[in-house]
């Protein structure tokens, strides 16, 4: 993740990436107390046509691998990481969108030159009220129904990160039958009938403008509907999609992690309690907890750069990337809360960005897949190998 970096490189050798981030800095504490988009900052990526970087080139893109999307999307969240979520749900699903076997070409091509030529934003809309997380199991609530020669889609999403910020939302429905067929239904957000309900007041990501997506009889032209023919068991979303949502996530919240260190290191060399005379990093005792700090880092980025190695050809690159978002995400919260442990009111005061970073991090754990669900999975595969290799 520490490559060479050449997208978006000034003459005078600035880094565009970090230029905008160095911005983004600057007003992420004010989104987050109004617990707003950085519309600002979307702007400012669109701009520099960063919203397109992992469109194919073959679509006008940059066609960026895993790894430059990973490096992109954790020096923003450095600086601000709900803009950085709404960029990393961007980078997978358009790229996911190309590799999808289920979509028809017109539609493919519609998405992603609306990507490269209006910087349109896109993102899976996929949890619900009562189901919750579609990886759990379930149908859809939300339903698409055949009226006369019009298809009408009604229901809600929640947790919709980007909300007002997005064109386009893929949206995971059920047909309204006697046997419901679920798929996806490409659903173009400025559409009449569809409406942003002001629900997420969360404690972290405050300004990802995680709302509730509401759906009234939406008119979908029937092209938009996609993959609700496909043999039951065929993958919904192409394996591209899962494995880049398992790596992209916890490289952002290892971001923050960073972010937390950062100013902790600030914090204990600038600090000189007057009982003390000299700064708090003198002490020993602070001296190991940056060890264990940045010990934590060095896991971080090893299990990260592992997963960048991954093939998605690979059958088990899923669930080791599943492993590595659980390890990456819990070093994370363990790193800033140490952080936090050790410097006391400063740390939870929001004078300082650490308890903003606090907030944040926490959220890596309801992010797919969670904890219980990747250890289970891992488990079942274990002695799935055992019985397999004494058949």
């Amino acid at each position: 993740m520490d490559g060479a970096r050449t997208y978006g490189d000034r003459p005078d050798g600035t880094d565009l990436v970090d230029t905008l981030a160095a911005v983004f800095a600057q007003r992420a504490a004010e989104y987050d107390r109004n617990a707003s988009i950085g519309f600002d900052n979307l702007a400012d990526l669109r701009a520099a046509g960063l919203l397109a970087l992992a469109v194919p080139r073959a679509w006008g893109g940059e066609g960026a691998d895993l790894g430059r999307v990973m490096d992109v999307v954790a020096r923003i969240a450095r600086a601000d990481p709900s803009t950085a979520l709404i960029l990393g749900m961007q980078f997978i699903h358009s790229a996911g969108s190309a590799a999808s076997p289920l979509w028809p070409a017109a539609v493919r091509d519609e998405v992603l030159h609306s990507v490269v030529r209006t910087g349109a934003l896109i993102n899976a809309l996929r949890v619900e009220p009562e189901l919750g997380t579609p990886a759990r199991g379930g149908i859809p609530a939300t339903r698409v129904r055949r009226v006369g020669g019009r298809w009408l889609l009604s229901g809600r999403k929640i947790f919709s990160t980007g909300s007002a910020a997005l064109h386009w939302g893929i949206v995971w429905a059920a047909t309204e039958e006697d046997t419901p067929r679920i798929g996806q239904i490409l659903v173009p957000l400025n559409s009449p009938g569809v409406r942003i309900e002001k629900s997420w007041h969360h404690l972290g990501m405050r300004a990802s403008g995680s709302d509730t997506v509401v759906f009234e009889d939406v008119d979908i032209p029937e092209r938009y509907l996609i993959g609700f023919d496909a043999p039951v068991g065929a993958e919904r979303e192409p394996p591209t999609v899962a494995l880049w949502h398992v790596l992209v996530v916890p490289a952002l919240y290892n971001a923050i992690a960073q972010s937390a260190r950062d100013w902790l290191v600030a914090f204990l060399q600038n600090r000189v309690p007057t009982a003390l005379g000299r700064p708090l990093s003198t002490l020993t005792r602070f001296h190991a907890v940056l060890g264990e700090i940045d010990g934590l880092l060095l896991c971080n980025r090893a299990l990260l750069e592992r997963g960048i190695g991954l093939k998605v050809s690979d059958a088990n690159a899923l669930s080791e990337g599943r492993q590595i978002k659980r390890l990456v995400t819990e070093n994370a919260i363990t790193l800033v809360s140490r952080a936090v442990e050790v410097t006391g009111n400063p740390g939870l005061s929001q004078d300082n960005p650490l308890e903003r970073h606090y907030r944040d991090v926490l959220c890596g754990r309801v992010h797919t897949p969670q904890a219980d669900a990747v250890l289970e999975q891992a488990g079942e595969r274990a002695f799935a190998a055992w019985r397999q290799s004494r058949a």
